[in-house]
């Protein structure tokens, strides 16, 4: 007979009595009852036949029990680090590096690296404004600087900030042309893809901030690559070019400030010089004055020869004799007197010369001959 069957009750687990449905025992009563046997030895019979489980034995296996949760709670936070400790699932609190402690089964710490910087690379085929295909490889380099939004905000933090970039850098070389995006315009564009991402996580808030972004490579298709080439060849020439003409400015500008300031000092003292000159020449004529006024003819004369002297010292001069033979001699006065290291004014010398000359055949010259008075016609220089 079955043990539920009616009167087959003696082997009821639950010891149901009078057939009836009780449902299971008080859980107190089971405790009791299993503790019982660990008081009686495990024997029915109330005799013992071992050692007995006392109150004590119990309180130092709940000791043990107690070191042991306690010793499985500490952990340690690297100084790099910081712990988002979850209480039941939900957020509690931040946890410092350091050693630290949380409830076993309770409390789950996720460790947050806030220090080292991370990189995220995005490449592929992408088409331009006009209608390109160019390939780009870009890479962005981010830090976690807020462990609870990082943890939190979105399910895959990594894998969405991956699906941001790209979606960046796609509207980005959607909006730009194809030489923009490969030469000179690189740089505009690797700013413009940095504002778009940030922008597209900014209401996330994903607590990440980003560090730099870079083209790591931006090339167009295989068919058009050696045009390309050739065309930044041809903007790295004209860089180069107009570096050498900033360069030859740079040098060439001093020198023409100096010669500037040269001509200007050389300006400064001639006209000083020419002041000077002019007031040399005003105190002469008023030292001549009283001079004029007490003999004109004889001052007058003198001050025409001397200035006739003056004048043909600084000239060549030829001269003619008209009242001899005929006959024409030239005589080169300056050569002669640079020659022999003379001076008009060196008479003595002069007569000299003009002696040496006459002993060589030449017509006989003397001083009457040589005139430099105002009615004399026998004697005109050139230059």
């Amino acid at each position: 007979m079955a043990w539920n069957e009616p009167g087959g009750n003696k082997n009821d687990p639950w010891k149901n009595r009078g057939g009836k449905d009780q449902g299971p025992p008080d859980i107190d009563d089971v405790l009791k009852n299993l503790f019982g046997k660990f008081g009686k030895g495990g024997s029915g019979s109330g005799k013992t036949s071992g050692p007995s489980f006392t109150g004590k034995t119990l309180g130092i296996i709940l000791v043990i029990i107690a070191l042991v949760y306690g010793a499985s709670g500490f952990y340690t936070i690297k100084e790099a680090e910081r712990g988002v400790i979850l209480r039941f699932g939900e957020f509690h609190s931040l946890a410092q590096p350091g050693l630290q402690w949380k409830f076993t089964f309770i409390d789950r710490v996720i460790p947050v690296n806030i220090q080292s910087v991370r990189d995220q690379a995005s490449s592929g085929s992408m088409l331009t404004e006009d209608e390109n295909v160019v390939n780009i490889e870009m890479e962005v380099q981010y830090q976690v600087i807020n462990p609870e939004q990082w943890v939190f905000a979105v399910e895959d933090p990594e894998r969405s900030l991956s699906q941001a970039f790209d979606s960046a850098i796609r509207y980005v070389v959607g909006h730009s042309r194809m030489d923009e995006v490969l030469t000179d315009g690189k740089e505009v564009a690797r700013q413009r893809v940095l504002e778009e991402l940030i922008s597209i996580i900014e209401p996330y808030k994903m607590g990440v901030d980003l560090v730099e972004l870079n083209f790591t490579n931006a090339r167009p298709p295989e068919q058009v690559r050696a045009a390309f080439d050739d065309a930044i060849a041809a903007q790295e020439d004209e860089e180069r070019f107009i570096r050498e003409a900033e360069a030859y400015a740079r040098e060439i500008e001093p020198r023409a400030r100096a010669q500037v300031n040269r001509m200007n000092e050389e300006a400064q003292a001639y006209k000083e010089r020419s002041i000077l000159e002019a007031q040399g020449e005003v105190a002469r004529f008023e030292e001549l004055l009283p001079q004029y006024e007490a003999a004109p003819e004889v001052t007058r004369q003198r001050i025409y020869l001397e200035t006739m002297e003056a004048v043909y010292s600084n000239t060549t001069k030829v001269m003619i004799d008209t009242e001899g033979s005929g006959n024409m001699m030239y005589l080169p006065l300056d050569k002669i007197m640079e020659r022999q290291n003379l001076r008009p004014s060196d008479t003595r010398n002069f007569n000299n010369t003009l002696q040496g000359l006459q002993n060589q055949g030449g017509d006989t010259l003397t001083s009457p001959q040589i005139q430099t008075s105002r009615n004399t016609s026998s004697r005109s220089g050139r230059n």
